[in-house]
């Protein structure tokens, strides 16, 4: 439980970080406790993470600002280990060199700067560019699914500690609601996260839709042995073509043949 004086600073730091949020930043208190307070990076341009959209959490010491908060970043991000206590100078790892001057914005513009940093620490990774970047274009479907454990806002499913798309939609309501649409705008499914690839039905036929990484089912004459994404088998539609189109190539090469046999017998 809080002090009173950490109370009432965390009261004030939350009114300070709501009007004036840093670049990049938006965070506030649990609404049950505000020892437990919930922050949303979103990536800067020009850096691996663009455009992604960073959960995480600031834990505070009941005594804070005298002791500083452990910081967990939620989402994947490929910087730092999901829901794992991060060791930097401005968290519980380092209680002695933690400036009671220094504020939530100040603990969260510090956690940028070394993201977007390649400086390694407890609780930090390495991932490569590529790596993060695909995490950055997956982390709204992440935020608001939980990696997947949960699909058309239902809770399925643990993560860690618990759900993480619930969790999710309890402290950003609002973003969850954002990421729902952007998913449907966008074709991604919510259980994989791959995007939805729509197809032209073929008559006669019940197709699916096509998932990054996943296998094609369709019912129809089958093309065998042809590969997809990942390795995975896929199955072509052949129902509806004809003969003649099906082997159009072969009948040109014969066409051609008897064309240049009859121009040598009429020399």
């Amino acid at each position: 439980m809080a002090t009173a004086a950490a109370n009432k600073r965390l009261a004030r730091e939350y009114k300070t970080i709501t009007a004036n949020p840093p670049p990049y930043i938006t965070a506030h208190p649990s609404e049950h406790n505000i020892l437990e307070w919930h922050y949303i990076i979103t990536g800067p341009p020009d850096t691996p993470y663009a455009n992604g959209q960073y959960w995480g959490t600031l834990h505070f010491p009941p005594d804070y600002p005298f002791k500083p908060p452990a910081i967990r970043m939620i989402t994947p991000s490929g910087r730092f280990q999901p829901s794992t206590r991060l060791c930097l100078s401005i968290s519980d790892f380092h209680p002695k060199s933690f400036n009671p001057a220094w504020e939530v914005s100040t603990i969260l513009i510090g956690l940028l700067s070394f993201m977007t940093s390649e400086e390694m620490t407890t609780g930090s990774v390495n991932a490569g560019e590529t790596e993060r970047k695909r995490l950055a274009a997956r982390s709204r479907w992440w935020n608001s699914t939980g990696g997947g454990s949960a699909r058309n806002g239902a809770a399925k499913g643990n993560v860690g500690s618990g759900d993480a798309g619930k969790r999710f939609r309890e402290q950003w309501p609002e973003l969850d609601k954002e990421n729902w649409e952007w998913m449907k705008k966008m074709g991604v499914d919510a259980a994989t996260g791959g995007k939805v690839v729509a197809e032209k039905p073929v008559s006669g036929s019940t197709n699916t839709n096509v998932f990054e990484g996943r296998s094609v089912h369709r019912r129809g004459h089958v093309s065998p042995g042809v590969r997809g994404d990942k390795g995975t088998s896929v199955e072509v539609v052949m129902r509806g073509e004809s003969w003649v189109r099906r082997h159009r190539v072969w009948l040109g090469l014969a066409v051609l043949v008897v064309y240049v046999l009859l121009a040598r017998a009429l020399e």
